[in-house]
């Protein structure tokens, strides 16, 4: 199963933001130990530089990327998720990005802490917490 993965959940992992760590973490830890397959944005990694940088330090936000790019496969913004992003009826050409870059990657799920900012249309947009509950409730231990 693919999922897409918010920037907003990588940074809740990273920096370790409560009350939101421990359901990110978890969704990181199935990436991690290949249960699922997880995508970001390639733009997560200049969001994620540019946050941590300013908040810690250049060394912290390399890091971080490091970590991000063991973990997550990227999916580039080409011109066409480009295209669509700028003629989305999104408010937040941001969101629209991670949108767009999630149905291109095929997402069962799209994985963000604000599920709202986004269409009702493509893949079903969770939280890490309505992930986890749909993950755990399906019979292998495997969301259908």
């Amino acid at each position: 199963m693919t999922l897409f993965v918010d920037t907003n959940v990588l940074l809740d992992v990273l920096a370790k933001r409560e009350p939101f760590y421990s359901a990110a973490a978890q969704v990181w830890s199935l990436a991690e130990r290949g249960e699922v397959k997880a995508c970001v944005s390639a733009i997560s990694f200049n969001n994620l530089y540019y946050i941590i940088r300013k908040a810690e330090s250049k060394d912290k936000a390399r890091e971080a990327l490091r970590l991000v790019r063991d973990v997550f496969e990227p999916i580039a913004p080409d011109a066409r998720i480009t295209n669509q992003s700028i003629d989305s009826p999104l408010d937040d050409f941001e969101d629209a990005v991670q949108f767009h870059s999630a149905v291109r990657a095929k997402a069962r799920y799209l994985i963000s802490r604000d599920p709202g900012d986004f269409p009702q249309t493509g893949p079903p947009v969770l939280t890490p917490e309505e992930f986890l509950a749909t993950w755990s409730s399906s019979e292998s231990g495997r969301a259908k």
